[in-house]
């Protein structure tokens, strides 16, 4: 375990709300970053962490998306939804109790022409195909935060449905701070307050 990570998170100023079978904590760290993650009060598995760096940067309500689907966006008058071209490849991030998952959309090739490989001078899962159709670099903020190395034998992919998924065993001492910063999140008294939530919001 990264003593360094886990004492930034014991030290944070920390708020907790209960809503609709989630806990929802919100980190303010020594460094301006703010971290949201939801919990699953029925797994206590992570379904979704967002990251705002710099509200003056940023925006109120802006926020980079980590892990889960990210929100969609509206035009200036809030009332359309802007999406992304629906044919392009796109990626999102899951957690499991045991594995890091990400699946990448719109990949129409058969599984024989993936590749996905560490590239421990990167720090990265470096994805490509055969036919020069797709390449991604997948960075793996949660055991570079803990000074995990990427490990081969931990990956695993399958391909359906026009989608790749990307499967990374958790190393043990993942699986292990998780558990360690489970126990300091129950610690938490859930508050309930219109503002806390306010804060929260991810978009």
């Amino acid at each position: 375990m990264s003593v360094d990570w886990f004492s930034q998170l014991q030290k944070a100023r920390k708020k907790c709300i209960v809503q609709n079978n989630l806990k929802r904590i919100h980190f303010e760290l020594d460094d301006n970053r703010e971290m949201v993650e939801e919990y699953d009060l029925n797994t206590n598995v992570v379904t979704r962490r967002a990251w705002r760096i710099n509200r003056q940067l940023k925006g109120e309500n802006s926020w980079e998306i980590e892990i889960g689907d990210p929100e969609p966006s509206y035009d200036s008058d809030n009332k359309y939804i802007i999406r992304e071209n629906s044919n392009q490849p796109f990626i999102t991030r899951r957690n499991t109790r045991i594995n890091l998952e990400w699946r990448i959309r719109n990949l129409p090739y058969p599984i024989e022409v993936y590749s996905v490989l560490v590239d421990k001078e990167l720090s990265a899962l470096i994805v490509q195909t055969t036919n020069k159709k797709y390449y991604k670099k997948i960075i793996v903020p949660d055991l570079q935060r803990l000074c995990i190395e990427l490990e081969q034998e931990n990956v695993s992919f399958s391909h359906r449905f026009n989608t790749l998924i990307i499967t990374y065993k958790k190393p043990r001492r993942l699986i292990d701070f998780e558990k360690a910063l489970l126990e300091e999140i129950k610690k938490i008294k859930p508050e309930d307050s219109e503002e806390i939530l306010k804060n929260c919001k991810i978009s």
